[in-house]
């Protein structure tokens, strides 16, 4: 058996808050991040509402060098510095000074694209022979692999420094390719999550598609309605969740708080064959995918008090809770509560599933389960599964054991971890 894994620090920049205390006030309230935006009006999408970070500009001169910010125009590396740098104060760690690496301390922290802007405005400076002025930044800001690059020179990280990209699934997946690096040993500590840029051209495609709401543009707080009977797509949101994972030896050494246990985890891939494609899960795999979950982390199914689903507010809804019961073989009262945090902060696409999860263990921290936004009309199809009672309104009292989190992306990917209380 490999070493049991622990959760030291959280950090997040969400849609409806920006570090932990006023995420976690937004979760308990069900306060929206969903904000008309503007520019999206000008260039005529169809859908003029997401979920975007306010970032103050003052905040960015705790994280950055005045250096680091002259022609700073990646905003999903932003998040995820912010997100990363607090997640590793948060579990009483500090950068690495040093003159050497650390070579315990590792970093996997995903992305979907990287510095949409920046490239934007690169391509315009190219175009227009201005190569030399391209600045000395636009590489970094670029490359997929700078907002692990840009964290690991922060702290000092001496292990492995990676990022990984895999759609939707992104933050989950990177939680649990560092929980196998720290079971195996190859590490003590490791930083995980995940970011997503912000700004029509990462949500364009998306309008492209017509997968997004398009009828609460005057009324963007209610568009996003996972499970709901009138739910008409997802609102496209970005942002960065971090995570600190350490072997349990590690934590007890240091006396540093500990929010939760990784109990293990799953991660495969429909194929897309069957009823799975680019844009829609293979339910085998998905299937598949939770019950390996279950079998890693060494429960029965009926032990699970909570799930977070990935529930993205399109048709697929039902389907995914179909799968979930089939699944774990539970129903109607037996189920266990469900929510889905999208109602709040939209689809924050490839930082949905680490923003997600660290709302999962704040359930755990706080003894709450977190309600559902804009699901009162729960879709007939899911009541006929499981118990309305099991999809919570509101915010209640609840202390949660075990809770699981799963994350299907484009590509027909899945990924599904279960985290606990330490000692449940």
């Amino acid at each position: 058996m490999g070493r049991r894994v622990v959760i030291t620090g959280l950090g997040v920049c969400a849609p409806n808050g920006v570090g932990l205390p006023d995420f976690t006030e937004a979760l308990r309230t069900g306060k929206s991040g969903i904000r008309f935006q503007s520019r999206l009006q000008a260039l005529g999408f169809g859908c003029q509402i997401a979920g975007e970070p306010l970032i103050k500009d003052n905040l960015l001169e705790k994280y950055f060098t005045p250096l680091q910010l002259r022609g700073l125009n990646a905003s999903g590396l932003v998040y995820g510095v912010i997100a990363g740098r607090d997640a590793w104060a948060d579990a009483c760690l500090e950068p690495n000074t040093g003159s050497s690496p650390n070579w315990d301390h590792g970093i996997i922290f995903g992305t979907g694209m990287s510095g949409a802007d920046k490239f934007r405005d690169a391509i315009y400076q190219v175009d227009n022979k201005e190569v030399r002025r391209l600045g000395s930044t636009t590489v970094v800001q670029t490359m997929a692999s700078g907002i692990s690059a840009y964290l690991a020179g922060m702290l000092g990280c001496g292990n492995q420094v990676t990022t990984n990209s895999s759609a939707c699934t992104t933050g989950t997946e990177s939680i649990l390719m560092a929980y196998d690096r720290i079971v195996s040993g190859k590490a003590e500590v490791m930083l995980c999550g995940s970011c997503s840029d912000s700004g029509p051209y990462i949500w364009g495609g998306f309008d492209a598609m017509r997968i997004l709401p398009r009828d609460y543009n005057e009324n963007p707080s209610a568009a996003s309605r996972p499970m709901s009977a009138s739910a008409q797509g997802f609102v496209p949101g970005s942002g960065a969740g971090a995570l600190v994972l350490e072997s349990l030896e590690s934590a007890q050494k240091r006396g540093t708080r500990i929010y939760a246990e990784v109990l293990g985890g799953e991660v495969n891939s429909g194929g897309q064959i069957g009823e799975g494609s680019m844009t829609a899960p293979n339910g085998e795999a998905v299937r598949r995918c939770i019950q390996k979950a279950v079998q890693s982390a060494g429960i029965q199914p009926k032990e699970i008090d909570a799930i977070n689903g990935h529930l993205t507010a399109t048709t697929k809804d039902a389907v995914e809770i179909s799968n979930w019961s089939e699944a774990l073989g539970l129903q109607g009262g037996e189920f266990p509560y469900i929510n889905s945090f999208k109602g709040m902060i939209g689809h924050c696409l490839s930082a949905a599933g680490s923003i997600e999860c660290v709302a999962s263990i704040l359930q755990l921290e706080q003894g709450v389960l977190f309600g559902n936004v804009n699901c009162e009309d729960v879709h007939p199809e899911i009541t006929k599964i499981i118990e309305k009672e099991r999809i919570p309104q509101k915010t209640i009292p609840y202390r949660p054991k075990i809770i699981t989190k799963a994350s299907f992306g484009f590509g027909d990917v899945n990924a599904c971890v279960i985290f606990s209380s330490l000692n449940r």
